[in-house]
């Protein structure tokens, strides 16, 4: 098992092909599939076949629980670009979502040294575009009617931050 970050209640473990259906049966709960797109099993084997991609699964510290699955992709960009492709949480209210996601933003901006994260969000989607704001990822644009669910489109709003804004908000952070 390969620890990516650890964070006060959580830690982020790099995902294994084991780990696949735990990352289907998260990305298909019913209070998680409205706001994801459902990948097929060779889609998810080949995300982590690659080294572009990488799944992270959330797990508790103190029990080893999985909490949630998060998907990064760019990996290999020369250009210091990484997607946060797939956040999902399965324990909803309890701050795993916030935890989760500064544990991303570290290991990407502090670890790896990536410029520019980002990610897209669904439009009606207003609990994570919330926590999102809250971090500091900013609304960049709106992709309108780009996704195709049934028999209507979806919009998509893409966020992001920079690593200098990244670095403001944690020195601002450790200040207070």
């Amino acid at each position: 098992m390969h620890i990516i970050k650890e964070g006060p209640r959580l830690r982020l473990r790099e995902g294994t092909a084991a780990d696949i259906d735990y990352v289907a049966a998260v990305d298909g709960a019913p209070e998680n599939a409205a706001f994801v797109t459902q990948d097929t099993r060779e889609i998810r084997e080949k995300n982590v076949a690659s080294p572009d991609t990488k799944y992270l699964i959330v797990e508790r510290r103190d029990t080893g629980e999985a909490v949630g699955a998060f998907l990064v992709a760019g990996l290999t960009n020369p250009d210091g670009e990484i997607e946060w492709r797939r956040i999902v949480i399965t324990a909803k209210g309890k701050g795993y979502g916030r935890e989760g996601m500064e544990l991303l933003m570290a290991w990407s901006f502090d670890d790896l040294g990536f410029h520019r994260g980002w990610l897209d969000c669904k439009d009606y989607n207003e609990r994570a575009l919330h926590l999102y704001e809250s971090l500091g990822l900013k609304r960049e644009a709106l992709l309108r009617e780009t996704l195709r669910v049934g028999d209507h489109y979806e919009n998509l709003v893409i966020l992001a931050i920079l690593d200098r804004e990244y670095r403001a908000r944690q020195k601002e952070k450790n200040l207070s």
